[in-house]
């Protein structure tokens, strides 16, 4: 039988509220974030996956490890970028194994568009909030990131 205090069933009853705006909050950014990023013809992976670029040519596998998902979905990921005209894909020159992918001069000048898309969406999202209310929220989000970091 387990035995809980009133504050214990408050504590968990707030958590669970908590988590539940957390992920409701996580929908609405995200769903700002697709609809400003559909005029550029990017989906929000594609958008990463150019924005990961930013500082020049990865390989696939980094590019699978940084977006956290399994090669073969980076690599449909990429494909799309490809398609789209953003990347280019070529040979490692340190290891003819590998393949890089690299911005197109169409994804360098994406990356402003993105960058304001972004600006955009997180506005939209958290404008409501006073810019001291906005710091908090920082401050705990990275206290709550740090935490399960050091759980791993």
């Amino acid at each position: 039988m387990n035995i809980t205090s009133p504050e214990t069933d408050a504590s968990l009853e707030l958590a669970t509220e908590l988590a539940d705006l957390f992920r409701t909050a996580t929908r609405r950014l995200q769903r700002k974030t697709r609809d400003t990023l559909r005029p550029l013809g990017l989906s929000g992976s594609q958008a990463r996956v150019v924005q990961l670029l930013a500082d020049g040519p990865l390989r696939m596998s980094v590019i699978a490890l940084r977006l956290s998902v399994v090669p073969r979905s980076a690599t449909d990921v990429v494909d799309g970028c490809e398609r789209g005209g953003v990347v280019v894909r070529r040979p490692d020159p340190e290891d003819r194994r590998s393949t890089l992918v690299a911005l197109t001069p169409m994804g360098h000048h994406l990356l402003d568009q993105l960058a304001e898309a972004r600006r955009e969406s997180a506005a939209r999202v958290f404008g409501p909030l006073t810019e001291h209310q906005r710091r908090e929220l920082l401050t705990l989000l990275r206290e709550i990131i740090e935490a399960e970091g050091n759980r791993r």
